[in-house]
């Protein structure tokens, strides 16, 4: 075999590299005159620096991220600095969006600084904000190995944006070193409101103390979009799901704080928009707090309330992992049903019970269908047509009970002349009255009782239907909020600084509809002598209370009270026939009657009244 040696041309090639390099690093080697310039220069950039560092002074980063409030405590926690920090980078955001969310997220914390809702306003046309001008706090609290206490909001991450099958990917890391990191990774997918958002260490065992518990810290102030500030709190409210998917909530009118276990998401709801932070893993336990930041109404007044969470979060082996969800989006259950899985639909405030099942599949669903073809305001009057003519056997059953009242009215006017002092001997002749002639004043009232339910649903569905808002009709502009035909230059108690006019027409149905029924009767029904009163007062409490509420609501009491009307004058005059249900009362008495065991009861309780008064008389 040919032995392979090093040939002359080679050697020269060498040589050539070699010396072309010495020449190269000579060459740029600085001049003395210019090592001088660049001293001088050093000098010049140290002594600026130090200048603005007096005019805005930083702490260390190190300094910062432990909160230290006085100077003795900062020189002491920098004389016990150990061998590691995290590395400092630059105050920027990295922007995270998709076609109905835009999000910040700050370098500094690695926190979202700005959440705005890209399809919405609000009532001054302003784009919806979640998260804006810093009124939202949210980190991890935790001890070192060497029980130093870091807050990673104080902490710099380095941003790295990527993509995952069609999705935007943002790694946020702060390092001690190249394999040593604490992450938050958040996850955003085409046209949805839902950010996947993960928290994991790497390398940290050696930092982290693991006897401490690492607890997640997220404050949040809620941003008034509505305008008027006090409608809007009251359904401005925190929110949060149990592991057996019990929901519960805070208060909506005051302070209030609990503490929590096995919670899967919490909601800070703001009236029709909400940010939750949910996970498939229940958090043990969460210290939750809400403050109520509005004492009255006013136009001046940026935030209704102020949320707080503490959650621990449990580390195994030293690290930690732990993955969650970010919502930042409309409260509207066309988008909450599509992360189903995560059970977030139900921070709806449909109401509670057989209200709030009502609310959510029966009216929900069926304004949607209707809203789907036609006007919003159109589809609330048909929606009423509707459900009156479904309660029409009720009303019925209630003016067949006021019409055998009115057969009796006679009679009864009789017992009150005959027994008019003594209200015992009264009242019992009534109910004998009543039992013989086969009418119960009560069955006038159960009609009432049975309409509650729709009415407490319907009381919820509008000022909380997402598919209302900012829908107008006629004069209303806003049929999840109030209608104004007047806006007045004062303020009146209970009333407000506007006349609107929804309610105006809702109250003087429902006067006319008090006088058909209550009126004819306030004067038969023993033990009520303030019927006329409660039939005054009723449409004037309306016209107050409804005066701030939704005007959707208004449109529906008074195209309701009007069906009513007309559903009891057709009753009155081609269903019921008068003659007849005299005769058919008249025909009842003449039959035995046998009392029930409450009848009974009724009439011995009152016969032992009428003797011990007797006795007392002696």
């Amino acid at each position: 075999m040919e032995e392979k040696k090093l040939d002359i041309n080679s050697i020269i090639g060498f040589a050539l590299i070699f010396g072309i390099l010495i020449f190269w690093f000579y060459q740029t080697q600085p001049t003395p005159e210019e090592i001088e310039a660049q001293k001088a220069e050093q000098a010049r950039i140290e002594a600026a620096a130090e200048e603005k560092k007096e005019e805005s002074p930083e702490e260390p980063l190190e300094t910062q991220s432990l909160n230290l409030q006085d100077s003795a405590a900062v020189a002491q926690y920098q004389n016990s600095i150990g061998n590691f920090a995290f590395t400092k980078a630059n105050e920027g955001t990295t922007v995270l969006e998709n076609e109905v969310l835009y999000l910040e997220i700050g370098n500094k914390g690695g926190k979202i600084t700005e959440a705005r809702m890209k399809n919405f306003v609000n009532h001054d046309s302003i784009p919806v904000y979640l998260v804006k001008d810093q009124n939202v706090s949210f980190g991890l609290v935790f001890s070192t190995q060497d029980n130093r206490v870091l807050n990673t909001e104080e902490l710099y991450f380095e941003p790295s944006l990527s993509e995952n099958n069609g999705n935007k990917v943002l790694s946020m890391k702060a390092k001690i070193s190249a394999n040593q990191f604490l992450e938050y990774r958040y996850e955003m997918k085409p046209e949805e409101y839902l950010v996947d958002f993960t928290i994991r260490s790497q390398g940290l065992s050696g930092v982290i103390n693991g006897r401490e518990p690492i607890s997640l810290h997220w404050d949040q102030k809620s941003l008034r979009h509505d305008k008027s500030v006090q409608y809007e709190n009251r359904y401005t409210r925190l929110t949060y799901q149990h592991e057996d998917g019990k929901i519960s909530k805070l208060s909506e009118s005051s302070d209030d704080e609990e503490t929590e276990q096995q919670v899967t998401w919490l909601s800070y709801r703001q009236h029709f928009f909400s940010s939750i932070l949910a996970t498939r893993t229940p958090f043990e336990t969460a210290e939750l707090s809400s403050k109520n930041l509005v004492e009255e109404e006013s136009k001046d007044v940026k935030f209704t309330k102020e949320y707080k969470s503490k959650i621990p979060l449990q580390i195994q082996g030293g690290e930690l992992a732990y993955s969650m969800h970010w919502y930042y989006g409309p409260t509207d259950i066309e988008v909450l049903k599509e992360y189903k899985d995560l059970g977030i639909a139900d921070s709806i405030p449909y109401g509670w019970g057989i209200f709030g099942w009502i609310n959510r599949y029966i009216f929900t669903p069926f304004y949607g269908f209707l809203s789907s073809f036609l006007p919003f305001g159109i589809a609330i009057v048909v929606m009423t047509i509707l459900v009156r003519i479904a309660m029409s056997p009720v009303t019925y059953k209630s003016y067949l009970s006021q019409s055998k009242m009115k057969v009796l009215k006679p009679e009864i006017t009789e017992i009150n002349e005959k027994y008019k002092d003594n209200a015992m001997k009264r009242q019992q002749d009534t109910m004998k009255l009543y039992n013989k002639a086969g009418v119960s004043p009560m069955s006038g009232c159960i009609p009432a009782v049975l309409q509650l339910p729709i009415f407490y649903a319907l009381f919820m569905f509008f000022p909380t239907s997402f598919a209302l808002r900012q829908k107008s009709f006629l004069w209303a502009e806003d049929l999840s909020s109030y209608d104004t035909v007047l806006q007045l230059p004062f303020m009146i108690p209970f009333y407000g600084d506007h006349v609107s006019l929804f309610p105006i027409l809702a109250s003087v149905a429902i006067f006319f509809y008090m006088m058909m029924t209550t009126g004819q009767n306030m004067q038969t029904q023993p033990g009520m002598p303030n019927m006329k009163f409660i039939m005054y007062l009723s449409p004037l409490l309306m016209l107050f209370f409804f005066n701030n509420y939704a005007s959707g609501l208004s449109l529906y009491y008074f195209v309701s009270n009007l069906i009513t009307i007309a559903i009891m004058l057709v009753i009155k005059r081609f269903i019921l026939d008068e003659a007849k249900i005299h005769a058919q009362v008249q025909e009842q008495k003449k039959k035995p009657k046998k009392e029930n065991r409450f009848q009974k009861k009724m009439r011995q309780m009152m016969e032992q009244a009428e003797e011990q008064k007797k006795i007392g008389k002696r």
